[in-house]
């Protein structure tokens, strides 16, 4: 059977025409059919495909099919298990690990993904590459060097205990990348055709900014030996299509016209239930949506100022204003489902009344207009929106109201604005900022606040120049800690401890736990997803529809 389907462009977006070229052998709905091309509608263009870019959903969605890893985590279980390396052994402390590669193995441009090829891969990650641009990925922490034992042994050393390196050779910062790629500059990146990986599909054709063309592997044959998917991938191609309107994606996947959408909204989930279009919500498993603070700005300096808005923040209001039950209200840093996470609802609790006591004895009053001023100067914040983030304008909206109660002023700024890079590594034009980052491992929470890796605080030696005294040892040492610690359970004692002491600082407001929100069509069936949420279209099929 034939079905044809196109897709074309204009201005102000994209307008989803009938039909692009889509064709199958149809079998019967028991078995996986193999052929046809996916319509998959992403709500943003990726913008790097370095790997340690791949936080990035956007980024991860076209990595995730065109990189393999070391090693796989089990998105049911998070059990570490065989991809890559067929085994793996490390020492007591370990500061040393040594994997044991699959034969066989090779890049799409036929080079070998041999000892030589990880090693490489993981010395760029682990120590980056000044001469091209390549920074450190926030996945690896400690790393030493590699040494080559042989040409399918490979051994990696750390300075100090890396206890996450194993989960970290499954994340989507380490997908796997042929010798030539690792010598382009980042910026070239940016380019899908520049990413040369060893996974079930390659990057056959890309519009910058509005597609990227995939094309299934013919000779793809070391998936991870326990998925039932074995050899190639039973899609023949997957056109990855950039579709900014939500109205839009979940019109054109209800219309027929694509098989997968990101980034469902909540209000629209009810439309696709109701078409019995499948949703679904992986969780990112990571430190939640929400806002942190800046302390080296002067407004936010006084944890009685930070505690006041954080006791002014009703997250249940907006999580009930706003969304589904797939986005469940924060009780800790972390969510629920991950590592190390800790129920601390009760320092989270909403009182306004609290709130006021503790600006009162900050020393803000109420000023004429409303707003609390201070040796005359008004207690007024400014915020950049989160593009990534679901509804993040909405949710920064609501806790401006929420906020205004108080006597705060909070300016929302918009996403896409020119300055906010510039902006958001200045403490004194943005004292707040969003935060949220998936990772099935401890570690997620140094991935965050560690002043070397995202510097959700921004520390004195982190990523800004302009901050001028703000650090934190105590917290710093936490998650240094975190990192090193070999015991399982001391490890998330520590992560437990982590998450107390920030919010115990009032540096980070937790508001909802944070899934990847999918719909696919009734026909496509078997699509997966890796520990945090970004889909794998390796075992996907398309059913005669």
């Amino acid at each position: 059977m034939q079905t044809t389907r196109r897709f074309s462009t204009v201005a102000l977006g994209l307008t989803l025409a009938l039909l692009t070229g889509n064709s199958a052998v149809w079998a019967a709905e028991s078995a996986p059919v193999k052929g046809g091309t996916l319509i998959y509608l992403e709500q943003q263009a990726h913008t790097n495909l370095y790997p340690p870019a791949g936080g990035f959903y956007p980024n991860g969605g076209i990595l995730n099919q065109i990189t393999d890893k070391l090693t796989y985590q089990n998105p049911k279980t998070l059990q570490i298990e065989p991809w890559i390396a067929q085994s793996w052994t490390t020492n007591a402390d370990k500061t040393q690990y040594t994997f044991v590669l699959r034969p066989g193995v090779t890049f799409s441009d036929g080079t070998p993904l041999d000892a030589n090829a990880v090693a490489k891969n993981f010395d760029t990650y682990g120590l980056g590459n000044k001469a091209h641009h390549l920074p450190v990925s926030e996945v690896i922490n400690n790393y030493d060097h590699s040494e080559v034992i042989d040409a399918q042994t490979v051994k990696f050393y750390f300075k100090k205990p890396s206890p996450g390196f194993l989960q970290g050779t499954a994340t989507i910062g380490s997908g796997l990348v042929s010798l030539s790629t690792l010598e382009r500059d980042f910026d070239a990146l940016g380019d899908a055709r520049h990413i040369i990986g060893s996974g079930p599909f390659v990057v056959s054709a890309e519009t910058l900014g509005r597609e990227v063309d995939l094309t299934a592997r013919k000779d793809y044959n070391w998936g991870p030996k326990e998925l039932q998917q074995q050899g190639r991938a039973n899609l023949d191609a997957i056109k990855v299509i950039v579709t900014g309107e939500d109205s839009v994606r979940i019109g054109a996947l209800l219309a027929g016209q694509a098989d997968f959408i990101r980034q469902v909204q909540a209000y629209d989930e009810k439309q696709a239930d109701e078409k019995k279009f499948p949703i679904y919500a992986p969780s990112t498993r990571g430190v939640n949506d929400g806002i942190s603070f800046r302390p080296d700005n002067p407004l936010v300096a006084d944890i009685r100022v930070r505690q006041a808005l954080l006791h002014g923040t009703d997250s249940k209001q907006i999580v009930n204003t706003l969304f589904s039950a797939n986005y469940p209200q924060a009780t800790s840093v972390i969510a629920a489902s991950a590592a190390g996470y800790v129920n601390l609802s009760d320092k989270l609790q909403y009182d306004p009344a609290l709130s006021k006591k503790l600006l009162d004895e900050a020393g803000w009053q109420p000023g004429a207009d409303g707003i609390r001023q201070k040796e005359g100067k008004p207690l007024a914040l400014t915020i950049y929106e989160s593009l990534p983030q679901p509804q993040n304008k909405e949710v920064l909206q609501l806790v401006a109201q929420q906020w205004g109660q108080l006597g705060v002023k909070l300016t929302i700024l918009a996403g896409d604005a020119g300055s906010k890079v510039a902006d958001s590594l200045d403490p004194l034009k943005t004292p707040v900022n969003v935060v949220e980052v998936g990772r099935a491992d401890p570690d997620v929470i140094k991935s965050e606040f560690y002043p070397s890796n995202r510097d959700a605080l921004l520390q004195l030696g982190g990523l800004s120049s302009k901050v001028k005294s703000f650090k934190d040892d105590k917290l710093n040492g936490l998650l240094v800690d975190i990192s090193a610690e070999v015991d399982a359970q001391k490890r998330l004692a520590l992560a437990g401890d982590a998450q107390r002491y920030l919010l115990d600082q009032a540096y980070e407001i937790p508001i909802f736990e944070e899934p990847q929100v999918f719909a696919g069509a009734p026909y496509l069936h078997d699509v997966n997803f890796e520990a945090v949420g970004r889909p794998s279209f390796y075992s996907a099929w398309l059913e005669k529809h």
